[in-house]
């Protein structure tokens, strides 16, 4: 699955930098949802980290990689949402907001919320990294390997810190979902952090009440799922105007709408 969600990434990352240049990209923050693609294929690759048997390299990357790709791909949606609510109050008569519609607010959005992530990431590594466990207790009779997190305070504050990305990004995006505006990524981003909340939600119970293998089968589950509903909630529709509706992707339709 890890290789078809990323084939698929892939092909749509491809699609956006053939039509770079196109309304539809340009009005959408095609850097900040280049960076967005990109770390969601990092995200679905990271997945590799944690299939097959445990070693030192892999435990030490695996959270730390995914949590720095994650946080990435939610400050994007983040970065984005922050771009649609001051395009929002920026339309209306004599708002101050006009100042930084010209601003790349999204950019620094990006670039120190992710910045936040991997400082949390490379002090986990440097006070309490990742180790290779021998469980003797968890069955009878049986040894389990696996990864030791070193820290659950550090992994749990790095899980907590992604979801305080994805609830903000809810809830910005909620305010300003009925913009009118056929290019407005609001509503696609609510129904994703939507589905992303409720996936690390239910993920949770399940990861703790599981071992070995089906702890590691629980956390990729929801990597991916969380994942594909970013990826198909916000691009999906603007790959089906690129190309199955290019009357649509003009700056006529933008300026009517």
């Amino acid at each position: 699955m890890a290789i078809l969600f990323s084939a698929v990434t892939l092909f749509i990352l491809g699609n956006f930098i053939y039509y770079w240049d196109t309304p539809l990209v340009k009005a959408n923050n095609r850097i900040v949802s280049f960076i967005l693609l990109v770390s969601i294929l990092l995200s679905f690759l990271c997945v590799f980290l944690f299939l097959g048997h445990p070693m030192d390299i892999t435990c030490l990357l695996r959270q730390t990689f995914f949590g720095v790709c994650f946080s990435i791909s939610l400050s994007s949606v983040l970065g984005k949402t922050v771009t649609v609510c001051i395009a929002f109050k920026a339309t209306k008569p004599g708002s101050s907001w006009v100042k930084w519609v010209s601003f790349k607010v999204s950019n620094y959005v990006v670039g120190i919320s992710s910045s936040i992530q991997a400082l949390l990431c490379v002090t986990w590594l440097l006070v309490s990294p990742p180790y290779v466990d021998y469980d003797h207790h968890a069955y009878s009779g049986k040894i389990i390997i696996q990864c030791n997190e070193g820290s659950d305070i550090w992994f749990y504050s790095m899980l907590g810190y992604l979801g305080f990305l994805a609830a903000v990004s809810l809830v910005l995006a909620f305010m300003v979902r009925t913009l009118p505006d056929s290019f407005n990524e609001a509503k696609y981003i609510t129904f994703s952090m939507l589905v992303f909340c409720s996936v690390w939600i239910s993920m949770i119970p399940a990861y703790l009440s599981t071992r070995g293998k089906y702890m590691v089968a629980v956390e990729i589950f929801a990597i991916l799922t969380s994942c594909a509903s970013v990826l198909g909630c916000i691009f999906l529709p603007k790959l089906y105007i690129i190309i199955l509706r290019p009357e649509l992707n003009t700056r006529k339709i933008i300026l009517q709408t």
